[in-house]
């Protein structure tokens, strides 16, 4: 959510961050906000002057001969009549108006590139030679099935469809990758915290995802306030919600364990089939609470670290600055890094950063104190995927596929697998 004072001094830095978005300036008008928030501060101000009239008066009344009393009083209960009418409207003003604030998109870095799809997505760096095959090489979905680690046709008995099962080694390596993350991150100050698999509305509003209505994206749990979360950056968020910190306990940096469970509605290609696009997976996600100041360079550190851990697997990859129309709302700036797919013969997204400065902070009440006395500000928050497992699944099994469908396990997994180094063909 951003400052209603800095709305009223830069509308068109405002508009221009969602025309630049391509969201809909109508249903998110800045102009009808500001009118509301311009009544909200008359009404404010003759409240204030009510109130102060009414003290005045009823501080003078012991002192008035009877006549008088009676006329003061009579007064003072007209006053009173009023200022809970002003009261009223200033409720229902104030709560139009949040609710319009609450629809802004966060503003735009200045290096983030104009477009509205992520085709328009910028390539910044990439790293790793692209694998060469002498055979024609199978995507996932095939080296699944010949190793019998990857059952989507069982899951669809259970659950539907973009549902799955792990079995043999590809659980290993989901196993592996969750503690080749841990041992690569904990050194760097991350602290490991594993979340609940439910929040509360609020939270996930002020995180930035909907929990109900045509554009959710989670799964609602009936009858009650929860919803399944889409990642742990809303558990983690939530964590410290309304809470005050001291400026020499930041930066906070916590690497969040959770499933998560993605509704994921929409048009299915061929690129999303299998693993790619799936309601339920678990990830490894970063999260980190800092100073205003320092939030730029945390956003560099994540993406560090996230090349890091890709370039340890060995997995190529290619970097870009996600463009104004495919950010989400509460970013800044957003990096979002793609591992080059055999499969597809094309990179796909297996891993993003995001900046969200504080927007969610100001939603979930997050502050810190830069002085011991001074006046608490909003702390700034960062998220970035460490492993999310289902795609990068995808990019081990299609890069270090063999001829025969085996699968050779990347070294820097091996300390993780229980000594397995491979996963053979088995049909």
């Amino acid at each position: 959510m951003l400052d209603i004072k800095y709305v009223r001094a830069h509308p068109e830095v405002v508009k221009t961050s969602i025309q630049r978005r391509n969201l809909n300036a109508e249903k998110i008008n800045v102009d009808h906000l500001l009118d509301l928030d311009t009544k909200w501060r008359e009404a404010q101000s003759r409240a204030n002057d009510l109130r102060g009239q009414r003290n005045e008066l009823s501080s003078s009344i012991k002192k008035l001969a009877a006549e008088e009393r009676k006329e003061v009083i009579n007064k003072v209960k007209g006053i009173k009549g009023e200022l809970t009418q002003i009261e009223k409207d200033l409720e229902d003003l104030a709560t139009e108006r949040d609710v319009l604030l609450r629809l802004l998109p966060n503003l735009l870095a200045d290096d983030v590139p104009d477009g509205k799809t992520d085709e328009e997505n910028v390539e910044v760096s990439h790293w790793g030679q692209l694998p060469t095959f002498d055979f024609e090489p199978r995507d996932h979905v095939a080296l699944g099935e010949i190793t019998d680690t990857i059952d989507f046709d069982r899951a669809a008995k259970v659950t539907g469809s973009n549902f799955y099962y792990l079995k043999h080694e590809a659980v290993l390596l989901e196993q592996a990758l969750c503690s080749f993350a841990t041992a690569h991150l904990l050194p760097e100050g991350f602290i490991p915290i594993t979340t609940p698999d439910l929040a509360r509305s609020e939270v996930l509003e002020g995180i930035g995802f909907a929990p109900r209505g045509p554009e959710k994206q989670v799964y609602n749990v009936e009858e009650t306030d929860l919803s399944l979360v889409g990642t742990a950056e809303i558990t983690v968020g939530g964590y410290h919600s309304g809470e005050i910190f001291d400026a020499d306990t930041l930066p906070l940096s916590y690497l969040g364990f959770s499933h998560c469970f993605r509704t994921e509605a929409g048009a299915y290609g061929k690129e999303s089939r299998g693993l790619y696009r799936v309601h339920q997976f678990t990830k490894a996600e970063m999260f980190v609470l800092c100073e205003e100041a320092d939030s730029t360079r945390q956003h560099e550190r994540i993406r560090a670290q996230e090349e890091a851990l890709l370039q340890e697997l060995g997995i190529p990859y290619r970097v870009v600055n996600v463009c104004a129309g495919d950010l989400g709302a509460p970013a800044l700036k957003k990096y979002d890094i793609e591992a080059w797919m055999p499969g597809r013969s094309a990179y796909g997204e297996v891993t993003s950063c995001s900046n969200c400065t504080d927007y969610q902070a100001r939603r979930l009440n997050i502050r810190y104190r830069p002085e011991p006395t001074a006046s608490p500000k909003h702390v700034h928050m960062l998220n970035g995927t460490a492993i999310a497992i289902s795609r990068t699944l995808i990019a081990i099994l299609e890069n270090f596929q063999r001829a025969d469908g085996s699968v050779s396990i990347p070294k820097a997994l091996h300390p993780f697998t229980a000594g397995v180094k491979e996963i053979p063909c088995r049909r």
